[in-house]
């Protein structure tokens, strides 16, 4: 990479890092992703599943194919950093990175739109609201796979704590399947001075607090994974009052669909049936995503671009209980997830920390791994892709 587009990633990184955009609202980060690939001559179609964009760069006479994705939201956090780049958007920031992966995409677009020793279609997928937003399913939905056609996918997070440049490829899961819940318990309101005239949420709601830790280490076995946390509990409005209803809403994490579906039956279970100990009533909402798995071969073709980049590459590394939405584009096409160290942690600056910051030395790295493997992907060599 030469140090004049190098320079020129950094400043892009960091106009988006001053413009955050939360998810279903990136128009001015879609336009400023648009107006870059126009001043790299790479063709692009914009408005897909919301504020995403595909470009699209074609080459030689290969009938190979293959996309790289990005996303571009941001999180509704209010950041900490003194920086001549701060977000000037109102607790919205860039704390995840998001503004790098889409500086790093269209660093990859410029390395390959001026590399002549590829030959194929590589589709660059900008997407919008990955911050539980919805935005894989919304561009699936919009038809991006069936417009873009491409017969395998790849990405990248960066990763603070992991040496900065360093590929870090996963073997199978790379981040957990998130899952959201809201439990409701309903008793009867009354005088806090005459408990006995109530059912008392408060109290039940503490006894189902506690039971819920039980679900990972008596119902999950000690070989699986799972996470069940609660972040939220809302209930009571007076002090000498005892609430109609309190409720609480957590995640739980899982990689396989077994161990979700008896984790998602005993929160149920444990749900009702404290409802019931207390005499009142129990609701139970829940959602989940999908996880994030990296297929075999793809994987070996991540690991050679990172050679072939000149990056050092991990293949040791466990998986994370985080989550992507990038786990839908992998259940419809194989494809590999990758992590890029991003240096040490800066201040307590990890993913979703009002102190992070995406570190703009490794956008070369992240930009080269990104056009390499798009390159082994569509080199003749490279096995033939299997949904």
């Amino acid at each position: 990479m030469t140090p004049e587009l190098c320079e020129k990633l950094t400043t892009w990184r960091r106009h988006l890092h001053a413009h955050p955009e939360l998810g279903r609202h990136e128009a001015q980060t879609s336009a400023f992703v648009q107006a870059r690939l126009t001043e790299l001559g790479v063709p692009f179609t914009p408005g897909i599943g919301g504020h995403g964009v595909v470009a699209t760069l074609k080459r030689g006479g290969s009938e190979r194919s293959v996309g790289l994705r990005a996303d571009m939201d941001a999180l509704p956090i209010a950041e900490a950093n003194d920086l001549p780049y701060k977000s000037g958007t109102p607790h919205v920031m860039h704390a995840c990175g998001h503004d790098g992966h889409t500086t790093a995409l269209l660093g990859a677009a410029a390395l390959l739109a001026g590399d002549a020793d590829w030959s194929g279609t590589v589709q660059f997928v900008f997407q919008p609201a990955e911050e539980g937003a919805g935005g894989a399913q919304a561009m699936i939905a919009d038809g991006v796979l069936e417009r873009f056609p491409m017969e395998r996918i790849f990405a990248l997070h960066n990763w603070p704590g992991l040496d900065a440049g360093t590929i870090a490829v996963h073997r199978g899961p790379v981040m957990s399947e998130p899952g959201r819940f809201k439990i409701t318990l309903t008793g009867t309101a009354g005088h806090a001075a005459l408990p006995e005239t109530t059912r008392d949420p408060i109290v039940a709601m503490g006894h189902l607090i506690v039971a819920l830790q039980t679900i990972v280490s008596r119902n999950v076995g000690p070989m699986e994974s799972a996470v069940v946390s609660i972040g939220q509990v809302h209930g009571g409005s007076a002090s000498n009052q005892i609430p109609t209803s309190v409720f609480i809403e957590g995640t739980f994490r899982t990689f396989v669909p077994a161990v979700r579906e008896r984790l998602l039956a005993r929160l149920n279970g444990i749900a009702q049936n404290i409802a019931a100990t207390f005499e009142m009533t129990a609701e139970v909402e829940t959602t989940h995503g999908a996880a994030t798995v990296n297929t075999a071969a793809e994987e070996e073709l991540a690991a050679a671009a990172g050679e072939a980049a000149g990056l050092p590459v991990r293949r040791d590394l466990k998986a994370s209980t985080t989550g992507e939405d990038f786990a839908y584009f992998l259940q419809r096409l194989p494809g590999c997830y990758i992590w890029i160290g991003n240096g040490p942690v800066k201040d307590g600056g990890e993913l979703h920390n009002d102190r992070y910051d995406f570190n703009d030395a490794i956008l070369p790295a992240a930009a080269g791994w990104l056009a390499a493997v798009a390159k082994q992907a569509l080199s003749a060599n490279a096995p033939a892709a299997k949904a």
